[in-house]
Parts: C-alpha cells; sequence; structure tokens
C-alpha cells in the first residue's frame, strides 16, 4: 500500500514481513544521518490499532495519557544495571593493572585477556587503514569482539562499557538543567555529520599512516587515564564536556564518534534489541525525553508504527532509559525468535 495517508487501506497491501523489512532498511539510513520518515506503509493489524486511537472518544485517549504519564515508571532498575556494568568492565581493568594480577592487560581500545587478544573493531580499523595491511593478529583479535557485539547489540558499548558515555551522561544532565533555566540553547545539529567524520578518520589514517583518531578519542584517553593515570589529552576531554554542557546536548556521542557508527553497522546483525508494541502505549512521549538518541524512537510518535511490534532500530544503545520509564510497558528488552527478557 502506498496511498498517502498510510493508515488506510490500499488494493494492493503487501506482508508483514516485507513492511519490517523495509522499516528495518529505513532504519539502517537513520543511523547513517538520514532524518525519520512517516512510513509509506503499515501493516492491516496496526492499522486497525491507529484507527481505534484516532476515532475513540478524545477526551478519554487523552485522559488515558495523562494518566499514564502521571504514573510513570520511576524504576531505574536497568540504569542502576548499566552503571554497575560499565563501572565494573572498568574498574576490572584498573585492578588488574593495579595489582599486576595479569588477567585483563592493557586498555579498552586493545587488551588481553588471560593471553587472548581483543581489540577494539574501529581501533583495529584505524591500524590496518594506516598500515594499509590486513594484519592477522589484529583479526583475531577483533573475531571474539565482533561475536560479543553481535550478540549483545553492537551500541551496547557505548551505553554499557565506553567510560566517557558515563561522563558525558552526567553533563548531559547539567545541560538540561540549563536549558530549564533557560541559561543556555541546545543547538541541533546535522546527524550525518558523524558519517562524514568517520569517512574523515578512515581516509586520514590512509593518508597519513597515523591513527589520527586514537590520539582524539575520548573513549580510549579516558580508559588510559583510569588505568595509568590522566596526561595531557583529558583536557581535550574537559574541553568536550564542556562544549556539550554548554552548547550541544550529547553533542561527541551522536554527531561525532566513529565508534558509536562502527558499533550500530555490527548492531544491524545482532538479535537482542529493544521492541515497541504499540497498542498499550499512550504516546505520551517520555521515553523520547530520556532516550540517548531519540531518532531511534521516531516510531513510537502517534501514526508512526509500522506494525503492532516494531523493533528499534541499530542505532539503539540499549541503555534501558525507555523501558525504565515508559507507563505501559510498552518498550522491553527482546532477543528475536526468543520471547522477551525479564
Amino acid at each position: 500500500m502506498t496511498n498517502e495517508n498510510p493508515t488506510e487501506g490500499s488494493s494492493k497491501p503487501r506482508g508483514m514481513k516485507a513492511i519490517l523489512n523495509r522499516r528495518f532498511r529505513e532504519q539502517i539510513m537513520v543511523m547513517f544521518g538520514r532524518e525519520p520518515k512517516k512510513p509509506v506503509e503499515i501493516s492491516a493489524p496496526a492499522q486497525e490499532v491507529h484507527l481505534v486511537k484516532r476515532t475513540s472518544n478524545k477526551e478519554k485517549l487523552q485522559a488515558a495519557a495523562a494518566h499514564a504519564e502521571a504514573h510513570m515508571n520511576t524504576s531505574h532498575k536497568w540504569r542502576n544495571r548499566r552503571w554497575a556494568v560499565l563501572v565494573l568492565v572498568n574498574l576490572f581493568f584498573v585492578v588488574s593493572y593495579y595489582f599486576d594480577i595479569q588477567i585483563l592487560e592493557g586498555a579498552l581500545t586493545a587488551s588481553r585477556f588471560v593471553g587472548f587478544h581483543l581489540i577494539d573493531l574501529n581501533s583495529a580499523l584505524q591500524v590496518m587503514l594506516a598500515h594499509r595491511n590486513i594484519i592477522t593478529n589484529l583479526l583475531i583479535g577483533t573475531g571474539t569482539v565482533l561475536v560479543l557485539w553481535i550478540l549483545f547489540g553492537g551500541r551496547t558499548f557505548c551505553s554499557w562499557v565506553c567510560p566517557y558515555h558515563l561522563l558525558a551522561e552526567g553533563a548531559e544532565k547539567i545541560h538540561l538543567w540549563l536549558v530549564r533555566e533557560k541559561l543556555v540553547t541546545d543547538a541541533p545539529v546535522d546527524r550525518r555529520l558523524r558519517t562524514v567524520f568517520w569517512v574523515v578518520f578512515a581516509l586520514l589514517a590512509l593518508a597519513t599512516g597515523y591513527t589520527v583518531y586514537e590520539a582524539i578519542s575520548p573513549t580510549g584517553i579516558v580508559s588510559r587515564a583510569l588505568i595509568y593515570g590522566p596526561s595531557i589529552a583529558i583536557l581535550w576531554v574537559l574541553a568536550l564536556l564542556v562544549f556539550e554542557i554548554f552548547f550541544v546536548r550529547r553533542a561527541w556521542c551522536r554527531y561525532a564518534c566513529p565508534i558509536g557508527l562502527t558499533y550500530g553497522v555490527v548492531g544491524i546483525l545482532s538479535p537482542l534489541r529493544i521492541k515497541y508494541t504499540l497498542e498499550g502505549c499512550f504516546h505520551e512521549g517520555n521515553c523520547r525525553k530520556v532516550c540517548l538518541v531519540p531518532h531511534v524512537l521516531d516510531t513510537v510518535i502517534k501514526g508512526r508504527a509500522v506494525h503492532t511490534e516494531v523493533p528499534i532500530g541499530p542505532d539503539c544503545t540499549r541503555c534501558g532509559l525507555c523501558v525504565d520509564v515508559c507507563p505501559t510497558g510498552s518498550l522491553t528488552y527482546d532477543v528475536k525468535g526468543l520471547s522477551k527478557l525479564l
């Protein structure tokens, strides 16, 4: 169906699988920077739900949405779990180095676990581009990491492991407070800039023979500072945080970091995702307010869900903030082909 109004019927309806596949392809384009668009095809079951919501008593729906927002879930279950995992992973590096345990050596960009090499995917790519050669040891080191993040969802690395992410989360809270107090404004930035940066850093590595990005990566800088002590490079991280507090919310993670885009591509293959269920949603928008990458939740906007159950796209960091805040349980963790988690 290709009607201008996607909630109306069509003489040539397409199958649900084809609609979801098209939606998934669009989510991939959104990850690379394209702005989300209204769907041109919606499955028949979803059309029925949209129709009920559109034609039901307006006051009743508004009251239901207000009730849902008033009873917004205040649990921080997934946020607390995420913070705990992030701290423990990075603390493991610190403890291993401090006590010379030699179980986990190195830093997040490149490490060795009980003698087995683990290499960050983006770092490995930068090194191979700089050397203009496929390095066998790097391929071995990235193999396990690749499988791990395929299983756990690509950008899960960003919210569950990256130490800069936690710092940026704190900077974001300060920024939002300043916005509420009308002391600063949140300047919008074109999300395609992240893809441009990815290409620029790849070309710089290829042209110079030097891993330029690794020198300025806040992930690597903060990881090494925690383990070996801070260097002058930490000033760059502080400058980024100040910029995010006073000018652009989540500037680095949303609009610049090539690591996020690399792991987003990995997330295309991941069975772990956040799933949206249309029927119980009142579209009060709390999930999009707390989302670290709100463009991935365009499907929760009223009238945009292409089916009654829609997986959120690969640019999602699986942070769980939307799951925690959703008052109706319409957003949940899910494993493709299996029942939902918890």
